[in-house]
């Protein structure tokens, strides 16, 4: 206190009352005490102290578990611990030997790509015999089976080549490679959605409020929740949060709240003039958006708390290689989810458009399907208590779909001549107003907790209710 408080001048009694309440909330909440374990006063006060030391001893246990396992790795890919016996002087053998270990420990981790390439191959050469049959109940399951699995492990795979690309490029460049990433692949699903069915132009619409609903309710509901449960409060940063919501809102209403209001069509949609205005200005706003987090507030997305645990634990996760490799890799990946993604929109299609089922389904289905790998890494980082990168990725999600998803959606309608309708229905347009609403309430402090994480499920269940009863 002498070193804080005692050191400045105050000229009225208000001021170092301020000052010390100040320095007390500091002291009762933030600063540890080596004499309570390590634990602040308040833990010990509201009875936390027992269950953070709890998850303390779990993750030193998992931690000395990963670097143990990532040792061993390294010690046999480079020839210890492996019971042969290496001639070092033969530096000709012992490079190649590395090559060949380190070839094959690739080839085991990247056996998806394999499968992936063979399953784009297989639909391109036998497409007309593979989707002749749809009509088929069974078949029709199948296709959509080994499709939708093969896509999403894909998209998996791309996503851990970009969290290998974000460890050597740090937040919020990190994140930022992974939101591209996965919304590249919800553009082109989207895309040949849009480009193959002729009776469903709210496909994009669908796909887009389905995003909004599955990360701003679904995602942000748990990894508030399980962050809580853990934790009890976790801490962000406001100004970050806040910096998307800006964005975020006005964007969505332009987008898909405005076509129900404008008189010069008679559905909910846009005319070419006001299309090529919003693909503008959405594209813009976005482009700003992108330059003030990489560059003039960057620290507005970083973790207000920094600590290099978090750097630590994902490198222990993931095998780093070169910077090139993990961009060919990516890319390779991201091509046969391209090519298939096409091949899925026929059996949604023809489930949405023959056998009756509710026509948001199908962007709900996309919407799963892209943001799975995405979500996962959203609630994993809230359960490692970094809330601020599962802020990052999980609203970033949102902002990158709207911000890209309705240029690149317009443009298609304006070059094909198709309609697409973006006005939401009023139902829908309610539970979006709401979202935002709680949304800015939830990211209006510093600090979260298990009540903002269950409003937000609530809100989540209610979406899933009105696809199937609208």
């Amino acid at each position: 206190m002498k070193n804080v408080v005692k050191l400045e001048h105050y000229y009225y009694p208000w001021e170092i009352e301020s000052s010390i309440a100040v320095w007390v909330d500091h002291y009762n909440h933030e600063r540890y005490h080596e004499s309570l374990d390590n634990v602040t006063p308040a833990d010990v006060y509201e009875d936390r102290r027992n269950d953070i030391l709890d998850q303390r001893a779990w993750v030193k246990a998992r931690t000395l578990n990963q670097r143990k396992t990532r040792n061993l790795r390294l010690a046999g890919l480079t020839g210890v611990a492996t019971g042969r016996k290496v001639s070092l002087g033969n530096s000709a053998n012992w490079s190649r030997m590395v090559r060949r270990r380190t070839m094959l420990s690739m080839l085991r981790q990247e056996v998806m790509l394999l499968v992936s390439w063979i399953s784009a191959i297989v639909f391109m050469v036998y497409e007309h015999e593979l989707m002749s049959e749809l009509s088929r109940p069974v078949w029709l399951g199948l296709i959509f089976i080994w499709l939708f699995s093969v896509i999403l492990f894909s998209a998996m795979s791309v996503v851990r080549h970009a969290d290998c690309l974000a460890i050597k490029f740090g937040e919020p460049y990190g994140t930022l490679i992974l939101t591209m990433s996965v919304i590249s692949i919800e553009i082109v699903m989207i895309s040949s959605l849009m480009l193959h069915g002729e009776n469903n132009p709210t496909s994009a619409r669908d796909a887009m409020f389905g995003v909004i609903m599955i990360m701003l309710n679904g995602m942000i509901g748990i990894a508030l929740l399980l962050g809580g449960l853990r934790f009890s409060e976790q801490l962000y940063n406001l100004q970050g949060a806040n910096a998307y919501l800006v964005v975020i809102i006005p964007l969505a209403a332009l987008g898909m709240v405005l076509p129900d209001f404008t008189i010069s069509t008679q559905e909910p949609t846009f005319t070419s003039y006001q299309a090529a205005f919003l693909l503008v200005i959405t594209f813009g706003l976005y482009g700003i958006f992108l330059l003030v987090q990489t560059t003039r507030h960057r620290r507005f997305f970083e973790d207000p708390e920094p600590d290099e645990s978090s750097h630590n634990k994902t490198e222990t996760d993931l095998i780093t290689r070169s910077t090139p490799a993990h961009v060919l890799l990516l890319i390779a990946y991201l091509l046969p989810v391209v090519l298939l993604s096409e091949k899925l929109a026929r059996p949604v299609d023809y489930g949405i458009e023959v056998l009756g089922a509710p026509p948001a389904l199908g962007g709900f289905l996309i919407a799963i399907l892209v943001l799975a790998p995405e979500a996962m890494g959203g609630i994993r980082a809230a359960l490692d208590n970094h809330l601020q990168r599962s802020v990052n990725i999980i609203l970033g999600s949102v902002l990158s779909t709207i911000g890209l998803t309705i240029p690149a959606v317009l443009t298609i309608g304006l070059l094909t001549g198709k309609s697409v309708v973006l006005g939401l229905p009023a139902s829908e347009v309610t539970l979006l107003f709401v979202t935002f609403l709680v949304s800015m309430t939830t990211f209006s402090g510093n600090r979260t907790n298990i009540l903002q994480g269950a409003v937000h499920i609530l809100l989540f269940l209610v979406y899933i209710m009105l696809i199937f009863k609208p």
